[in-house]
């Protein structure tokens, strides 16, 4: 409980209880305890309850939404670190999970400015488009809308995408293999369509991640635009002196 003789201030003595709380008693996406019972719980001021609470979402034990109340996150050694592989599919399978893919939409498109300067191509060029929900346990987490160029995988079709995994694809059906993948990140707010994707509010807080894959012939053969939940990934990265 809160020693409120103790040097330690009663914010961090909160944070601390209520990590072991989080760890011990509670599921992720459980919802905590409103600052008003916390305070109760606690004999803690509204002050200390919304610091502790601040450092804990800042740390990632709990994520709010708005208007519902605050909850438990993934925890930190449970979240997929988006730095550990650039394969969805195998990343979920290394951490014990299920992978799943829906494809929402599959349409070969001439490509715009945008796309075509991505992926090193002409305007106008064919590309296929296609977009996927990924899960992983049945629990949705993150939206991809993909690019890639229709005269290197004209054969490509739809039911394929929903079965296997689209880089098992390249390498088994057209000898492609991803030599390098360039990912950029950046936090976000989701929009409408995805957060009802993605089961949860609009505004949310999100990552906004940009893939370009390149062949082993420096080829772009992949351009990715996600928006991933926040409260299911995390991004790690380990600084090495030189």
């Amino acid at each position: 409980m809160i020693n409120k003789f103790s040097k330690i201030p009663l914010y961090s003595q909160l944070v601390d209880i209520l990590i072991k709380k989080i760890e011990t008693e509670m599921q992720p996406n459980d919802k905590m305890p409103s600052e008003r019972d916390i305070c109760q719980i606690y004999s803690v001021s509204r002050t200390t309850v919304r610091l502790a609470m601040s450092e804990l979402e800042t740390a990632g034990y709990i994520y709010k939404r708005h208007g519902k109340g605050t909850f438990v996150s993934s925890l930190n050694k449970d979240k997929q670190n988006l730095m550990d592989n650039y394969s969805f599919t195998d990343q979920m399978r290394q951490n014990g999970k299920v992978p799943q893919t829906k494809v929402l939409a599959f349409e070969i498109i001439e490509s715009n400015h945008f796309v075509a300067g991505q992926m090193g191509l002409e305007v106008p060029e064919k590309v296929i488009r296609f977009v996927r929900l990924r899960l992983a346990d049945n629990v949705p987490m993150m939206v991809e809308t993909t690019y890639i160029p229709y005269g290197d995988f004209s054969g490509l079709t739809e039911e394929e995408l929903s079965h296997k995994p689209l880089y098992d694809i390249f390498k088994e059906r057209y000898g492609e293999f991803v030599e390098v993948a360039e990912e950029q990140f950046s936090a976000g707010l989701v929009k409408e369509k995805e957060a009802d994707l993605l089961g949860i509010d609009k505004g949310d807080a999100c990552l906004n991640l940009k893939r370009l894959s390149y062949d082993q012939f420096n080829r772009v053969i992949e351009f990715t635009l996600s928006v991933a939940r926040s409260d299911q990934f995390i991004y790690k990265v380990r600084h090495l002196r030189q």
